[in-house]
């Protein structure tokens, strides 16, 4: 698999969900840096963007790195090719966000990443693979990651579906039956894999990330070079940062990263890359 798709965020994007969750005003910024309150609207609607100084200055008053976030100002960075022969992408037609299948055993076993948009794409990817769907996991709660689940789960009654109690309202009456995420704890997978599960709260309450044979599927925790908005009705913008630091960036630095939009990463580039750390 090699995704060529655009970054999930651009610089507005970028400086956006980091106003936001640090409770930062444009005019804030502005008499903080001495930058136009004119300007730094523009650059958040994305109309032209900042040189290296000012991005800088920015990233300094929302506790960004200056060095990753004037890479992204200038576009200096998209992460190379990353192909996973185990991982079939597809994507969630109508919904701009991403899902994935996961296999093992020369492809007959398998787990499916978010099951959302048009159920039909996703029946075939499963049928045509001719997958025996083990899991069904889910990241968070939002329709452009959850919406299909019960389609996808009449099909493939013996798949288990897996998601945080805290979001798994959002599949109705299939969360009875739904294993919990439970943080750090590990589910069976084919013969002797195992998928480990991990809380990632801040972009909902229930927002978990899944790791399998050095891959994790980040969902909206994790965007190559961003982070997911801060949407938790409890969990915060500063639950998102903490999660990533010391669950994501803990582990090995060649772990792919998949996130729920954007293309693939790793942890060694976001290490390096990311403006948020």
């Amino acid at each position: 698999m090699a995704l060529q798709i655009a970054l999930e965020d651009t610089f507005g994007d970028i400086v956006k969900k980091a106003m936001r969750g640090t409770g930062t005003t444009v005019a804030q910024v502005e008499r903080a840096t001495g930058i136009r309150e004119a300007d730094l609207a523009a650059w958040l609607r994305d109309e032209g963007a900042p040189d290296d100084v000012q991005a800088r200055a920015i990233a300094k008053v929302l506790h960004l790195d200056p060095g990753k976030l004037a890479d992204c100002a200038a576009q200096r960075f998209y992460p190379p090719p990353i192909h996973r022969d185990d991982v079939a992408h597809h994507p969630h037609d109508p919904h701009p966000s991403n899902g994935y299948v996961f296999f093992l055993e020369g492809g007959r076993r398998s787990a499916l990443l978010d099951p959302a948009g048009i159920p039909q794409n996703l029946l075939r990817v499963l049928r045509d693979g001719d997958y025996h769907l083990q899991y069904i996991l889910i990241t968070h709660k939002h329709a452009d990651h959850c919406d299909a689940t019960a389609d996808v789960a009449a099909a493939f009654p013996n798949a288990q579906i897996v998601m945080h109690k805290a979001d798994a309202f959002a599949i109705g009456d299939l969360a009875k039956n739904a294993l919990p995420v439970r943080d750090g704890e590990d589910l069976p997978f084919g013969d002797g894999a195992k998928i480990r599960m991990l809380h990632t709260p801040g972009h909902t309450d229930g927002s978990s990330c899944y790791v399998v044979a050095s891959i994790a599927f980040t969902g909206d925790t994790l965007f190559c070079a961003s982070v997911g908005g801060a949407y938790g009705d409890k969990s915060t913008y500063g639950d998102i940062l903490n999660g990533i630091r010391s669950k994501l960036f803990t582990l090995p630095d060649d772990t792919v990263l998949m996130p729920g939009h954007g293309p693939p990463s790793t942890v060694a580039l976001e290490k390096a890359h990311n403006p948020f750390f």
